[in-house]
């Protein structure tokens, strides 16, 4: 039993590392290696650039993998770098070297993937979806698949390279900077509470020398600044490129 009364629960990235441990804590399950084979060799045969898609695939070893993954269940701070390295960098690259795109639902890729990506996102911050993915790997997989699947369609749609028209690239940007604002008040959400809303990380943090809630409160200002920031740039640099088209029309 845990010091909430519930039983205890291994989560599926392991038991939570402490500094002693953490070195040691990788990840080989026979079924997330093939997976992640399985993954790499068609990406790498269908991709438009390999070195890019192999930097995405790179990524996604870093998080399940490495002992990232691991310190997951100690650190939620180390949660939230997990999420914004697969929606944030994973996705992108992903996106540049193999988009997804469908001709059909082209105009409602953007808004309709980045509505799946912040509801995922979201949904990941409840604390009864959080003990759910906690204690099943089953749904630990289904809210991975969540995040990375239409975070890589929404940025496949966002970088589309035939994008033209001023009006669109600006409606994308504002996609963009939607999904920053996503990404902020998460931040602030975590950031301000002032009681932990996971208690799986009760002990974790401990081991680091850290206290629950400031760990709590790391991961709120890892949303805002590293997760927020860039996006915000990137919707920037989207708004003034469709200023030049607007202006060269």
């Amino acid at each position: 039993m845990d010091e909430t009364g519930r039983p205890e629960t291994i989560p599926w990235c392991g038991p939570a590392p402490d500094p002693a441990a953490i070195l040691g804590s990788w990840n080989f399950h026979p079924l997330l290696v093939l997976a992640l084979i399985a993954l790499l060799i068609p990406g790498i045969a269908r991709a438009q650039n390999r070195v890019m898609f192999c930097v995405a695939w790179a990524a996604l070893v870093i998080a399940f993998v490495s002992p990232l993954c691991a310190l997951t269940t100690a650190l939620f701070s180390a949660r939230a770098l997990h999420h914004l390295l697969l929606v944030s960098f994973a996705a992108p690259l992903f996106a540049l070297a193999l988009p997804l795109r469908s001709m059909r639902l082209s105009g409602a890729l953007a808004p309709v993937s980045l509505l799946l990506t912040a509801g995922a996102l979201t949904l990941w911050h409840l604390p009864a979806v959080y003990s759910a993915a906690w204690d099943s790997a089953l749904v630990y997989w289904l809210m991975q698949a969540a995040l990375l699947l239409p975070a890589w369609a929404f940025w496949s749609a966002v970088f589309t390279p035939d994008h033209r028209d001023a009006g669109t690239v600006l409606v994308n940007a504002a996609l963009v900077g939607s999904f920053a604002g996503v990404m902020g008040l998460i931040g602030a959400v975590l950031t301000f509470s002032t009681r932990l809303l996971y208690t799986q990380h009760m002990t974790g943090p401990l081991a680091w020398g850290i206290e629950p809630l400031a760990d709590q409160q790391t991961a709120g200002l890892i949303m805002w600044v590293p997760g927020l920031v860039p996006l915000a740039l990137v919707a920037g640099v989207m708004a003034r490129r469709a200023w030049r088209l607007g202006e060269a029309a």
